[in-house]
């Protein structure tokens, strides 16, 4: 692979000792550097002071959930929501000029950040069939082309709109309603490639596929498992929650195959102890689990649950929860006792004393949380082991009460609201009846695709038109040669987007850039001043309303983007009114109010401070299963197998990166400085693999059919990672991931199941940089 130039990164790699805190003093101090370093202490400051506040903007990073207005802090926001605002804020811009000198066979050659760093969009752009450059559009032309391809197609479903959760929940609608109405439910969107499992293994067990706690459980809860998820980087405001349940006496059990400084302790840089003191203390326990490893944990902890009950009749479980509120019980307590304890203690790498002190901390609980993320989701038996983690809190009853519950954390902004909005695949009939209703025509009822198959169909040439609203599909994708492959040979290809990524130099014959209005940015319609809403990993919809000026005039909101578009193709199908949604989103969210339910009386009721929380059937003891009652279930014992001489990666964010953008090249936490090509890897296994640190090698991924994907010079990093495993970030090494490495029922990628091996860069050879 060619070294790619200009791609931000600095010196080589140096390593310092991982922290073993998180925030504090540095945590500001970063913040600003960056921020500042994108734009004037002025914008800076009108966007960081009315962030998740009261009619502010909501944060585009993290989906966690605010404070109750009134209890908010007057900076409401933490180090990498600061950099990600301010990302967006940036002075610097994208102009035709720029295209004039950077054709696509250049921008292809540029690395995440260099592309991320120019700036931001301002204009429409066009690719022509034949060429290697983008030049200019205008909009009525840009939608006549897009509009023109789309009825040209055969059929609706040779198109696909994917969706990211940088949407609003107005924007979301307006997009699923246009493909509904165009005939098709091709509607991926990134929560395929997050939290798909968790939304089948919840719905087959609980009949929701959202999680069941709030801020206000979180602080009060007794017990709190943080597994598979790494809250100082990813859902930093997470730890401030996590410190005020410490405070009230909780008790916080880590899981994960690294140790990470925000589950060490907490240095909250909003306090005069996270200033001058040592901050708290936030895992009491950290269970070093080996990758893949949480389904047979659970398993072993239900278990012992059932074998306390065994010792202690009617002390341990909640007969009159299982008896009134559940069904299967019985089963799965007969299938619960045959896992054998060598599988589990194999599986995950783990003591029985290590797994029996949990048991203990549970026994001392009334109130209990398990709060997952990828860590879980993003394995082949994902959805499994989240309803394992059903089946444990379903045998104390820690399901429907307060402080106890499900708390699957969403990783970007809007991702809930989108599904909220019905951007799925397979949304159900009650919600396509309800569309019917609402706008005389009749929604198509197949199933769509998913990402996933939304590639395989690219790639196979059963899609034409590809439609993207907000992300960078191909570097959150898996398999990355084969999305690129698929995605050129779409005819034509479209982002609706603030800023230049990856995705935009992966072209169908034709390929559009349709720049669009960030969430910082005011949005002025015929209709006056317009606000989104959204939803938070807690079922908490509010607005966000824009502060600074559009970065150009000639930007359009996604909103207006859309319903022109809709007007342009559809020709009058159902009784859609497009014209008055685009200048007033008020319009949107009257219909919506009608649609989905827990939304009504939408628009006075989510003007009001802390806006509105949508009802979760599970909290009022009502389960929206088949059977009327919550699922226990019986899973089969699984882990991942690895090969001597192999490791078990999985891929991860740096602190210094939102979702698939790197902001720079260091992780801080971790102790790395300069690069983004490690891998980290523990001590033991350099030693048996005859490798030092420092070394660089290429990861090579084994594949069940026998096929190989590389990842070429990577440089090995001495770290704390469970024996038997290793990470690395992604984007870079999602080609690792076969498109048909998914996790089974939901279809979402296996990020972090990816057999590997090590193998030294042959000497000569040019580097990779970065």
């Amino acid at each position: 692979m060619p070294k790619r130039p200009d791609d931000g990164s600095k010196d080589p790699l140096t390593v310092t000792p991982p922290r073993k805190w998180a925030a504090g003093v540095p945590a500001v101090a970063h913040a600003l550097e960056y921020s500042l370093g994108q734009t004037s202490p002025l914008r800076a400051g009108e966007t960081l002071l009315t962030m998740n506040q009261v009619d502010g903007i909501d944060c585009p990073g993290c989906a966690w959930a605010d404070p109750s207005p009134g209890h908010r802090h007057r900076n409401e926001y933490c180090e990498n929501g600061a950099k990600h605002i301010n990302d967006e804020a940036t002075t610097r811009r994208v102009t035709s000029a720029f295209f004039r000198e950077h054709p696509v066979s250049d921008l292809a050659q540029r690395s995440d950040m260099w592309l991320n760093d120019q700036g931001r969009l301002t204009e429409p752009m066009v690719k022509r069939p034949g060429s290697d450059a983008y030049e200019p559009i205008s909009w009525n032309d840009a939608f006549e082309l897009l509009s023109s391809e789309l009825t040209s197609l055969d059929s609706p479903d040779e198109a696909v709109f994917y969706t990211s959760g940088r949407a609003g929940n107005e924007a979301a609608f307006v997009l699923q309603l246009f493909a509904r109405a165009f005939g098709t439910n091709n509607l991926p969107d990134c929560s395929n490639m997050c939290h798909e499992s968790s939304g089948f293994a919840l719905h087959e067990t609980l009949g929701t596929g959202k999680g069941t706690v709030s801020l206000e459980d979180l602080h009060h809860a007794d017990l709190i498992f943080v597994v598979g998820q790494n809250p100082g980087s990813n859902h930093p405001r997470q730890l401030s929650a996590l410190e005020q349940a410490k405070r009230n006496g909780a008790r916080i059990v880590a899981v994960n195959p690294l140790p990470e400084a925000g589950l060490r302790r907490f240095k909250n840089p909003q306090k005069p102890r996270g200033v001058v003191g040592h901050g708290t203390r936030i895992a009491d326990r950290f269970l070093h689990i080996r990758g893949g490893g949480d389904l047979a944990l659970f398993q072993g902890l239900n278990r012992l649950l059932l074998e306390a009950e065994d010792a202690r009749p009617g002390t341990v479980l909640d007969h009159d929860f299982i008896r009134t509120r559940t069904d299967g019980f019985e089963e799965f307590s007969r299938h619960a006792r045959t896992v054998e304890w060598d599988d589990i203690l194999r599986a995950t790498g783990l003591t029985r004393e290590e797994i029996e002190d949990v048991r203990d901390d549970v026994l001392r609980s009334e109130r209990v949380i398990v709060c997952w993320a990828m860590g879980i989701t993003q394995h082949k038996h994902a959805v499994p082991t989240i309803r394992e983690i059903v089946n444990f809190l379903l045998l104390r009853g820690n399901l429907g009460r307060a402080g106890a519950g499900a708390c699957p954390v969403r990783g970007h902004s809007n991702v809930q609201g989108d599904r909220t909005m019905g951007i799925w695949e397979q949304m159900p009939d009650s919600f396509l009846d309800a569309l019917q209703r609402e706008f005389g025509f009749d929604p198509p009822r197949a199933h769509g695709l998913d990402s996933v198959n939304a590639i395989r169909a690219m790639r196979e040439g059963r899609i034409k038109v590809f439609l993207a609203l907000a992300g960078n599909f191909v570097r959150a994708a898996p398999d990355s040669a084969v999305t690129e492959e698929a995605l050129r040979s779409c005819r034509l290809t479209a982002h609706i987007s603030t800023k230049l990524n990856r995705s935009h130099t992966v072209c169908g014959d034709t390929a559009l850039i349709l720049p669009t209005l960030g969430r910082t940015e005011r949005d002025y319609q015929s209709g006056g001043e317009q606000f989104v809403t959204v939803e938070n990993s807690m079922s908490e919809v509010h607005t966000s309303r824009g502060r600074l000026k559009p970065a150009s005039p000639l930007l359009l909101s996604e909103v207006a983007i859309l319903c022109r578009l809709a007007r342009r193709t559809l020709d009058g199908t159902g009784n859609i009114p497009w014209h008055d949604f685009e200048g007033d989103y008020g319009e949107i969210r009257d219909r919506i109010s009608r649609i989905v339910p827990g939304l009504h009386d939408f628009n006075r009721r989510v003007v009001r401070p802390g806006g509105i929380r949508l009802p979760n059937a599970v909290n009022e003891g009502v389960f929206h299963t088949p059977v009327g009652k919550a699922r226990f279930t019986c899973n089969a014992w699984d882990m991942p197998h690895v090969p001597e001489g192999h490791l078990l990666l999985q891929t991860l964010r740096s602190h210094d990166q939102w979702n698939t953008v790197p902001y720079t090249s260091d992780d801080r936490y971790r102790g790395i400085h300069g690069s983004r090509r490690v891998v980290f890897v523990n001590p033991r296994d350099l030693t048996g693999l005859g490798l030092g640190e420092g070394d660089h090698v290429d990861l090579v991924g084994v594949w069940t059919d026998g096929t190989g994907r590389r990842a070429e010079d990577f440089q090995v990093v001495a770290y704390p990672v469970k024996p038997g495993c290793a990470a690395a970030y992604y984007p870079e090494t999602n080609v690792l991931v076969p498109l048909d490495s998914v996790a089974e029922t939901s279809n979402q990628p296996a990020y972090k199941g990816i057999v590997v091996r090590l193998e030294p860069v042959p000497a000569g050879r040019a580097p990779v940089s970065g």
